[in-house]
């Protein structure tokens, strides 16, 4: 597990005066085959620093696929025999905090130019800091496609929060290919 570092006050300052908005309406996520997609895990991804269980989704089926395709991209050699499976889920939050855009992020120390990059520092820190002020979530532009992402921290969600409305198999090369044509840019 991730070790906890000091919290920024002035960082927390910033998000508490944020009202946090609700959200009900679909989103997609890609797991593996057989992986409950609505099970957390503690990722020590771009926006958790790996101490608490989250949920990472996209508002834009094309943004799940694309962040998905990114990971998978970054290994030597792509995954063929892993089978990933896209999934719609009706999500319903409370209080997620909501940062619509890279000027957003910006007046929070996340250097737009650098967004897609891997160092996850301040967005992590942003993360740990909604968490402990009790956000459900957040609402982020995507790194990798023009839409938004919707974080979710797992434990504070109920089952029916949560409901898996449809879910097809992901085919890798053929979305490669669909992509290339429309693919834009982020934000």
């Amino acid at each position: 597990m991730a070790e906890r570092r000091a919290r920024d006050p002035e960082l927390l300052d910033a998000l508490d005066a944020q009202p946090g908005v609700s959200f009900e309406g679909p989103a997609w996520r890609i797991a593996r085959q057989g992986r409950d997609p609505v099970q957390g895990t503690p990722a020590g991804a771009r926006w958790d620093p790996g101490l608490f269980d989250i949920v990472y989704m996209s508002l834009a089926r094309e943004g799940a696929l694309a962040e998905i395709h990114f990971h998978l991209s970054r290994q030597p050699v792509f995954p063929s025999k892993l089978v990933s499976v896209l999934h719609r889920i009706a999500v319903r939050t409370q209080r997620t905090l909501r940062l619509a855009d890279l000027a957003a992020l910006e007046r929070l120390g996340v250097a737009a130019d650098r967004y897609g990059d891997l160092d996850y520092r301040r967005s992590q820190e942003i993360g740990d800091a909604a968490f402990f002020l009790g956000f459900d979530g957040l609402m982020v532009p995507s790194a990798r496609w023009s839409c938004q992402n919707l974080v979710l921290f797992t434990d504070r969600f109920a089952p029916n929060d949560l409901t898996v409305e449809a879910s097809e198999i992901v085919d890798w090369p053929a979305w490669r290919r669909e992509a290339a044509n429309v693919r834009r840019p982020v934000d």
